[in-house]
């Protein structure tokens, strides 16, 4: 075990971390620049004047990884999940999926066929045009309403601008041993003030994944690529215009845990899972106007996303081969208007939203070749209709207080077609919002920050009328009757933030209410697998805590400390209170930088994860889980970047040293072992 099975243990890292905020006080000063995010207000805004807590994830820990998911993992407050090489999700706060609001560029990713559980989608948005990630940790529930009860997770894209006629380009070559990946990606900018233009583009080839102790999964990898046109005008300094096109392709990535014998089997559930093809096409359309109706600044998004979540599987040892064709069209309009005056800020909108959903499947004898319609996964031409108004209002009370709050109404309504498994139906949701913050400086350096938040999710075509397999050797069947889940959450936060030294400890509790659970019928498919339900039946209590740390020690080494600790329980149908479903264990990274010369940067780090063994009933009979617990573990990993001139910069990371065979809790794949990463970037201007 890395650390010891108490899992208040980890509260010592904070303890330690208040003990260098001590040592560090006299010489601390306000830092001069402020990063500005935007996710947390729905408006330009300094961190210092955020109750919320925040993680912002930088393009350079972006380029670090094959996919965007991989720079979740490791940072305050979120954990990542993954079924294969290929996909990757947060886990924010011990919520999954669609209880966290997805965002690309203020337009929502989450839709109608968005699962409760890890999801791939979000590993279908190309990394090489992304600005930064900027994810709210808690329920910000009067600004984005349904899904953002663990969290929001929003992407933001790289912008074209010019202050001068000019061009700029640049190209990244990376591979790696362990996944076998190859990756290449390039964009072109060009432009002046008033207009710009960018295209970019990537292809990723992942082979078979060799983990710790030298053992290579017997499962192929997967290709992937993506690319993006965006073309940016500016007619005058007070209006711009984002015209932009976004396409990901991943043709055929197998699922690992259905094609490898899981915990508790002797064969795999499949032998054939693959997602084929899974698909994403966004465009979008962004109109920016300052000090324009009522004097506020305003923002105008129009878009439209396609996903493509196409299917082929074949039980194992199975005659019979399923495809599937499943899609979601997913139309957006929001309005936001903002405006700061001499004590505060206000913020107000509306979103409406149209998804329709398409889903066919059919079934091949692979001995014959023939072929027939069956009952589709989904109901063919489902629709999900969301209309919202908000409203968000900051004052500053004196020189130390700051109170903020919001409140939004949503009215959701979700219809499904008649199928050979359900009636027609139409679920309609009108649901409430609100959130409150508040912070205190207790000095120019230190403040305390607490926020209170009321949210729900409204149950999608997922919820409501999925028919077919499920991970854990499921099979479920539709419920039409779900109503909304409930959430309600707060925080008390304290920050620091000194020229030499940063520090954020948050500590959260949250109540989760007419959870929707997967129930199993008691039945079993003629296959063996347990047929299951989705029901309004748990309640779950999760609470932890979440600390960063960073301190200059000297003018060329760094010092940073991520710590993150949970502690779930849910009540069960039968009334029992049980561990709390896919909770992380504690988890975080230590890292020590050391910059050698103005061109060479040096890192030592480790990643850490204590022991898992409080598992709910759905986590012991999840093939994915150890039932006797997840062990701890540790890697240590070194890394290097060298910037040998203006233009080339060079990085290289040895992952794993000692070769450790390990799985993140939850995952449906073993982790990499040691591992060689090294990438090639080169700019020019």
């Amino acid at each position: 075990m890395f650390i010891g099975s108490s899992g208040y243990r980890g509260l010592t890292g904070v303890a330690l971390l208040l003990l260098a905020l001590n040592a560090a006080s006299a010489q601390a000063t306000v830092e001069e620049i402020e990063e500005i995010q935007v996710t947390a207000t729905r408006r330009p805004a300094p961190e210092s004047e955020v109750s919320a807590a925040l993680t912002i994830i930088s393009a350079e820990r972006l380029r670090r990884g094959p996919l965007i998911t991989d720079a979740l993992a490791a940072e305050p407050g979120l954990f990542l999940q993954q079924t294969t090489p290929g996909q990757g999700a947060a886990i924010i706060r011990g919520l999954k999926g669609s209880e966290v609001l997805h965002l690309v560029d203020g337009m929502r990713l989450n839709n109608a066929i968005f699962r409760n559980a890890p999801t791939q989608y979000l590993a279908l948005v190309a990394p090489g045009g992304v600005e930064r990630i900027e994810v709210v940790r808690g329920a910000p529930a009067s600004l984005y309403g349904s899904d953002a009860v663990g969290g929001v997770v929003q992407v933001l894209s790289r912008v074209p601008a010019f202050d001068e006629a000019g061009s700029r380009a640049d190209a990244y070559f990376a591979f790696d041993t362990a996944d076998q990946a190859r990756i290449l990606r390039g964009s072109w900018e060009t432009g002046d003030r008033q207009w710009a233009a960018l295209v970019s583009g990537e292809y990723l080839e992942i082979g078979s994944r060799r983990t710790g102790q030298g053992e290579r999964l017997a499962v192929d990898g997967y290709r992937s690529k993506g690319g993006r046109v965006a073309f940016a005008l500016t007619p005058d300094e007070g209006e711009s215009w984002l015209f932009d096109l976004q396409v990901a392709r991943q043709p055929n990535t197998p699922r690992v845990d259905e094609l490898l014998p899981g915990y508790g089997q002797d064969e795999p559930s499949s032998s054939e899972f693959y997602f084929a093809p899974n698909d994403r096409v966004f465009a979008h359309v962004r109109h920016s106007r300052e000090q324009w109706l009522g004097g506020a600044d305003w923002v105008f998004d129009l878009g439209w996303q396609r996903i493509v979540d196409d299917r082929i599987n074949r039980d194992y040892l199975a005659d019979t081969r399923r495809y599937e064709n499943n899609s979601s069209d997913l139309f957006g309009l929001t309005a936001n208007a903002s405006n700061e005056f001499e004590r505060g800020a206000w913020v107000a909108g509306f979103e409406v939203y149209h998804d329709r959903v398409a889903s066919r499947r059919t079934e091949e004898d692979i001995l014959t070749g023939l072929r027939q319609d069956i009952t589709a996964r989904f109901p063919d031409g489902s629709t999900v209709d969301q209309a919202a108004v908000f409203a968000n209002l900051v004052r500053h009370l004196g020189d130390r207080h700051s109170v903020s709050g919001g409140l939004r109404f949503s009215a959701v309504s979700t219809d499904l077609p008649a199928t050979g498994a359900i009636d027609a139906s139409r679920s309609s949701q009108d649901d409430l919002s609100a959130d409150l913050g508040w912070i205190f400086s207790i000095t120019g350096n230190a403040e305390i920050t607490a926020n209170l938040g009321y949210g729900f999710r409204a149950p999608n075509v997922f919820d409501l009328g999925t028919l077919g397999d499920r991970p854990g050797n499921r099979f479920n069947i539709p419920n039409p009757d779900l109503s909304s889940e409930h959430i309600t959450q707060f925080d008390l936060g304290f920050r620091w933030r000194g020229e030499r030294m940063k520090l954020s400890v948050v500590g959260f509790v949250l109540q989760y209410t007419d959870r929707i659970a997967s129930v199993s019928t008691g039945e079993l498919t003629d296959d063996g697998r347990d047929i299951t339900q989705s029901q309004n039946v748990d309640e779950a209590d999760i609470h932890g805590i979440e600390s960063a740390f960073s301190w200059r020690w000297t003018q060329d080494l760094t010092v940073d400390l991520v710590v993150n600790y949970l502690r779930g329980e849910q009540s069960e149908l039968d009334g029992t209170t049980v561990a709390g479903d896919r909770i992380p264990p504690l988890n975080g990274r230590v890292v020590l930088g050391y910059q050698a010369s103005d061109r060479l940067r040096l890192d030592s780090y480790l990643l850490f994860a204590d022991r898992q063994d409080r598992l709910s009933p759905r986590d012991a009979q999840d093939t994915r889980i150890d039932p006797n617990g997840t062990p701890g573990w540790v890697t240590a990993n070194v890394a290097a970047e060298w910037q040998f001139d203006e233009r080339w910069l060079i990085s290289a990371r040895l992952e794993n040293l000692l070769d450790k065979h390990y799985r993140s809790h939850g995952s449906g794949i073993d982790a990499a072992g040691r591992n060689i990463f090294v990438s090639l970037q080169a700019a020019w201007q």
